[in-house]
C-alpha cells in the first residue's frame, strides 16, 4: 500500500495541541505530513502560545499537481482562522478536495477551522459536524454532544481537548482500523 499524504495547512496563530497530537500520530502511522504556510516565505510560524513551528513547503509555491497528489487536507485550529478565512484559499482548497471530480478527498477540521468549511460551503445541506464552542453563534447546527464527527469526506471535532481522538480518526479513515488500533496502543491511548 502507498503511504498516505497530507497537507497541514497553518499560518501564525494556530493553535498547538490541535497541530501536533494529530499530526504525531499520523506519522507514527507512516502518513506523510507536510506542513504548508500560507505566508509567502518559509519562515517560523508562532501558534498561540508562542511555539514555533517550521513549514515544510509553502502554499503559494504548490501546483495544482502536488495539491492532487495530498489524501486529505488538515486545518488545525487557533487564532489563526480567522487569518485562513480572510485569505480564501484554505475554504477554496476544501472545496476541491471534498468535492474532487475523480475521487473526493478528505478534509479535517478542528476547533475554529470548521469555520473554514462553513464559508466552501461544505457544512450545508444537513452535513453533521462538531467545532468549539466558541463558534456556535456562527455554526449554530454543530453537533454539541460529540467530540470527533465524520460525514462523509469531512472530518470535524471540537478542540484541544479532543486532539488526541482526532488524530486516531484521522488515522483510521487513513490506514484503517488495525493500524489506528496499534498506534493507540502503542501510546497507550
Amino acid at each position: 500500500m502507498m503511504s498516505k499524504t497530507v497537507l497541514c495547512l497553518f499560518t501564525d496563530g494556530f493553535e498547538e495541541i490541535e497541530t501536533i497530537v494529530p499530526i504525531d500520530l499520523m506519522r507514527r502511522a507512516g502518513v506523510k505530513v507536510f506542513l504548508s504556510s500560507l505566508k509567502d516565505d518559509a519562515s517560523p510560524l508562532t501558534g498561540r502560545c508562542e511555539m514555533r513551528l517550521l513549514p515544510d513547503i509553502v502554499l503559494k509555491t504548490c501546483s495544482e499537481a502536488d495539491l492532487k497528489g495530498f489524501d486529505m487536507l488538515f486545518l488545525p485550529g487557533g487564532p489563526g482562522v480567522a487569518t485562513m478565512r480572510a485569505d480564501g484559499r484554505p475554504a477554496d482548497l476544501a472545496v476541491r478536495f471534498a468535492k474532487d471530480a475523480s475521487k473526493p478527498r478528505l478534509v479535517a477540521a478542528i476547533c475554529a477551522a470548521p469555520l473554514v468549511l462553513k464559508d466552501a460551503g461544505l457544512l450545508e445541506g444537513g452535513r453533521r459536524f462538531t467545532a468549539h464552542y466558541s463558534t456556535w453563534a456562527e455554526l449554530p447546527t454543530a453537533i454539541k454532544t460529540e467530540r470527533v464527527v465524520e460525514d462523509g469526506p469531512v472530518i470535524t471535532s471540537r478542540g484541544a481537548g479532543t486532539a488526541f481522538e482526532f488524530g486516531l480518526a484521522l488515522v483510521r479513515r487513513l490506514c484503517g482500523e488495525t493500524l489506528a488500533a496499534e498506534v493507540a496502543k502503542s501510546v497507550m491511548a
